[in-house]
């Protein structure tokens, strides 16, 4: 494919080709489409005849659990040992979906160190030089998609499979809201039309991603969305808590807070929207716009995150309480930002 580079793709049939023992990377609280991806490149990988591993940092989300090789991947912090080991006699490491070593938790920190060739496809702005080898597009709807440039365009559309491709739409339709947004590029419809020609059941794959929770999310998020949101007419903001307490009540499963974020934006008037999760030790800060307000910049500037301008995260070390009173404290602001 035109976006990449030449020099990206002679690198990659220079180093991976005579590779054997490749581990494919992605990111901690791993989403649809650092699933899709990573599980993509694994099936393309085993098919080249490579000895593969997929690890993420802590769980998988649950309502994944369907998709082809999601017993397969190696969760870090259940299997440190056995992680570390795998990834000491790598000869080559794919981190995808993401481009801060944070981002891989505790895992960075053994991660990055090593003298593996480190090649990084993802298409979140302002990548920090983790790998040798960069491929990065912010202009990608998501990193699936640029996954599949990847392996269209460097070593053939013929080894995008039928497995390949499911594993891509789920990246990509995930990462676009079943393309709502960060989807205005051809490019973006063209490769979901090569996927479909591939033979992916759409439909299928849609009703596994969007309608395969339990009893229980359902109703986490209908208490959500009655007890847990606030709103600020008077900033077009808005944000939803769940404290611990809340998901134990409802038997939270890794991924089940999937998308609440997203809903406070369907109320008239509302651009900017945000979710606090209580963990253990920290808040997790989850953050969605419309049009031109910079969620990310909340992010960097006051939850040690980033990500895109509409979508974006971070997290907190102090209180959930203590997190949405600063939110709370920073809205006036962006309030020019808020207005359109």
């Amino acid at each position: 494919m035109e976006n990449i580079s030449q020099a990206f793709k002679q690198a990659t049939l220079s180093v991976m080709e005579p590779a054997n023992k490749i581990i494919i990377l992605s990111h901690k609280n791993p989403d649809g489409d650092a699933v899709g991806s990573g599980l993509a490149l694994y099936h393309f990988l085993k098919e080249l005849g490579k000895d593969v591993c997929f690890i993420v940092p802590n769980q998988l989300p649950v309502y994944l659990n369907w998709m082809p090789g999601y017993e397969d991947v190696l969760v870090y912090e259940k299997q440190k040992e056995t992680g570390r080991e795998l990834l000491k006699n790598a000869d080559v490491l794919i981190m995808v979906d993401f481009n801060h070593r944070s981002r891989l938790s505790e895992a960075g920190d053994y991660v990055i160190p090593l003298k593996t060739p480190k090649f990084l496809i993802d298409h979140h702005p302002h990548p920090e030089a983790i790998a040798e080898h960069i491929y990065s597009r912010t202009s990608a709807s998501s990193t699936a998609e640029m996954v599949y440039e990847f392996i269209a365009g460097i070593f053939g559309t013929q080894y995008v499979s039928q497995t390949v491709a499911t594993c891509l739409f789920v990246g990509i339709m995930t990462d676009t809201g079943s393309f709502s947004y960060n989807s205005s590029e051809p490019l973006t419809f063209e490769i979901v039309a090569a996927l479909l020609k591939k033979g992916i059941d759409k439909d299928y794959i849609t009703d596994k991603v969007y309608n395969n929770f339990s009893e229980h999310r359902l109703r986490l998020m209908g208490h959500a969305m009655n007890q847990r949101m606030v709103v600020f007419p008077e900033y077009q903001a808005a944000y939803l808590y769940l404290t611990r307490s809340d998901m134990e009540t409802f038997q939270f499963e890794a991924g089940d807070s999937e998308g609440f974020v997203n809903y406070p934006l369907s109320i008239r008037g509302i651009v900017f929207s945000a979710i606090f999760i209580e963990k253990d030790d920290h808040t997790k800060c989850s953050f969605r716009s419309k049009g031109d307000f910079p969620a990310n910049l909340v992010a960097k500037e006051h939850f040690g995150g980033g990500g895109h301008i509409n979508a974006a995260g971070g997290e907190s070390k102090t209180t959930l309480a203590e997190t949405i009173k600063k939110f709370e404290s920073i809205l006036p602001t962006y309030k020019s930002y808020l207005h359109e």
